[in-house]
């Protein structure tokens, strides 16, 4: 794009400003009309006419349609490209990379789940994460070069220090002291890591349950259990990266746990896990326990029990809730948030039940008392915010027009 970046208050930054109010009114609200974006930036006709005209030759816009139907004459519509930009997002797990392209107005375009089961990985990770990000671009028919930046999302952090990959002792191969030189070699696009959890509070931020909110806390349990700090509206990653590893916080009601990145858990985790729920059922008398991975059969069990409510079922339900009020006391103790959000499926399956036993046990164990909420972004949230992630920071590259 032509221009100069200038300086705030010259014509060319406040074209930029112009231009970046209405396309992210477009991503917003869909197609509009030229009168329709004058009015919401409360730009006059001549000045919206001219802003739509810079934005469709620069490749940013599209003209699709008119507002035929309606009151009045008809008036050309004005979206998006889609194609104006693409992003990509990776969902690193021990048994998958799940990875996704989205265009520039969020639309998922394309998919790949690559499989990497066994402790000991048969390609290196660089070799799996380029085959993963290369399977979701094929299926969006596009090639590897029409992505301009890549969110990569893992359990642990990678340590701002160090580089290395710190509180994920169950990921194999991600744990070399090259891995992030390894990976910046093999991709030709900016890339980025975050914490899983992190990633899910951003998807819950952007589109869910936090959209509005600047201060809150989401838990997150599924395979581990974990949280995600949002103060301010930004994201509180601590020194080392490791801020939400709340599996790790020593609680009343479990063992005290020593040496806990060698035990890869801690006493909350111990105390309200997805592996501590199976456990309680066998110590309820609930029969049968689910077979398979213990965060599947832990959120079966506790849609089970929400579903039944009654006995040994409400017993498990009511056991689970002490437990995760346990650990979030302290955290709202120390952060004071507005809100917070219970997300992954040994969360979720227990529903409204749950999420209203947990709200009562924490006015019970807090002095501060945030509203509890139950997450909303279900399919993938980790890769969804991954998406947004590199979404967000594609858009401020890609709509900056006084470059």
């Amino acid at each position: 794009m032509a221009g100069s970046a200038g300086t705030p208050g010259t014509p060319s930054v406040l074209r930029a400003m112009n231009d970046r109010a209405a396309l992210d009114l477009l991503l917003a609200h869909g197609p509009l009309s030229r009168t329709r974006i004058g009015k919401l930036t409360g730009l006059s006709k001549p000045t919206a006419s001219q802003l739509l005209a810079r934005l469709e030759a620069a490749g940013l816009v599209l003209a699709t349609g008119t507002s035929e139907g309606r009151p009045g004459p008809s008036a050309q519509l004005y979206v998006v490209n889609p194609g104006a930009a693409h992003a990509a997002g990776l969902d690193v797990t021990p048994e998958r990379i799940l990875a996704a392209v989205a265009d520039v107005t969020g639309r998922t375009v394309g998919e790949y789940e690559l499989l990497t089961p066994g402790r000991r990985p048969a390609q290196s990770v660089a070799r799996q994460v380029t085959d993963a990000l290369d399977g979701a671009v094929k299926a969006a028919g596009l090639a590897r070069d029409d992505v301009h930046r890549v969110v990569i999302g893992t359990p642990g952090a990678f340590d701002p220090n160090t580089g290395r990959l710190r509180y994920a002792s169950h990921l194999p191969g991600w744990h070399s002291p090259g891995i992030l030189d390894e990976l910046a070699a093999a991709l030709p696009m900016p890339v980025e890591y975050e914490n899983d959890v992190n990633l899910v509070a951003i998807a819950e931020q952007r589109l869910g349950a936090a959209r509005g909110h600047e201060d809150f806390v989401l838990l997150w349990n599924e395979g581990g259990l974990g949280a995600a700090l949002v103060l301010g509206g930004r994201l509180h990653r601590g020194w080392t990266g490791g801020a939400g590893e709340v599996g790790f916080l020593p609680v009343p009601g479990a063992p005290l746990v020593r040496q806990v990145t060698k035990a890869n858990s801690g006493g909350y985790q111990e105390l309200a896990g997805s592996q501590a729920i199976p456990k309680l059922a066998r110590e309820l008398g609930i029969r049968p326990i689910p077979s398979g991975p213990y965060a599947e059969a832990a959120a079966t069990l506790v849609q089970q029990a929400a579903a039944r409510d009654e006995g040994p079922h409400r017993q498990l339900l009511e056991t689970y809730a002490t437990g995760l009020a346990t650990g979030l006391a302290s955290l709202v103790s120390v952060l004071d948030p507005e809100l917070v959000v219970l997300s992954g499926s040994s969360l979720t399956a227990g529903g409204e039940p749950l999420r209203a036993l947990v709200q009562a046990e924490l006015e019970e164990l807090a002095a501060s008392r945030p509203r509890l909420v139950i997450g909303d972004v279900h399919e993938h949230p980790v890769l969804r915010g991954a998406l947004e992630s590199a979404l967000a920071a594609t858009r401020d590259e890609v709509f900056d027009t006084s470059r």
